[in-house]
């Protein structure tokens, strides 16, 4: 599988090559936006992983271009933490998941596979796992037809969970992921958070059978099973 990385970073782009290419990926490298438009126009990749913030041409310029000219290379989006806007922006042009920095390269992998799972769907912005229905533009959630309610907090965690189904995601992962680094990791804020989007959840449970369910992984975190 080819995979077109534009990233302008050294160290994080290290970081994912050799990741990738431990898992058996060939991995093309670029730090420049201009080099990397050029390279996703006339090669064929399986997927590009793209960083908002390059020199030359930025990330979602690279994207735009690429969308009006045919391009339909599934891509993934490399963002900042506090980069909302654009992440909305990006899967409004065409951007099919993004990841926000920091990350693990396992949770990169797992993006990957599940691109390419459901390349050829419908609208990559919604993401759906058993009875949930996320719509990352519209931000919001639904289950059997019936909106739930969620705070902006519980929406990134929830979104963070279904992203990744079946995956564990440890509670340090979720906190650099949905809070920030400056949380006391012995904080039970992931536990509390996750408590209430599972009543909210299990509220609709009157409307029918609900699959997709956040399970508890004793000692290490949670994840979103299918099931």
């Amino acid at each position: 599988m080819n995979i077109l990385l534009v990233e302008d970073e050294q160290k994080i782009a290290d970081f994912i090559c050799e990741g990738l290419r431990a898992k058996d990926f060939s991995v093309t490298h670029c730090a420049d936006g201009n080099q990397g438009y050029e390279m996703a126009s006339n090669n064929t990749f399986d997927v590009i992983i793209l960083d908002i913030m390059l020199p030359g041409r930025d990330g979602l310029d690279i994207l735009r271009s690429l969308r009006q000219a045919g391009i339909d290379t599934p891509i993934i989006l490399l963002t900042a933490r506090n980069e909302l806007g654009d992440r909305v922006q990006g899967l409004e042009m065409g951007a099919d998941d993004y990841l926000a920095k920091p990350f693990y390269v396992e949770e990169l992998n797992a993006r990957i596979q599940a691109l390419l799972r459901r390349r050829g769907g419908t609208l990559q912005h919604v993401i759906e796992v058993g009875s949930l229905q996320l719509d990352c533009i519209s931000r919001s959630l639904n289950c059997h037809g019936q909106s739930v309610e969620l705070t902006s907090r519980e929406f990134s965690l929830l979104e963070h969970l279904m992203r990744s189904p079946n995956q564990v995601l440890t509670r340090g992962q979720l906190l650099e992921h949905v809070w920030g680094y400056d949380f006391d990791p012995c904080t039970n804020v992931v536990d509390v958070c996750i408590k209430r989007i599972r009543r909210k959840i299990n509220s609709l449970e009157s409307t029918g059978k609900i699959l997709g369910v956040i399970e508890s992984v004793r000692g290490t975190g949670y994840r979103l099973s299918t099931r």
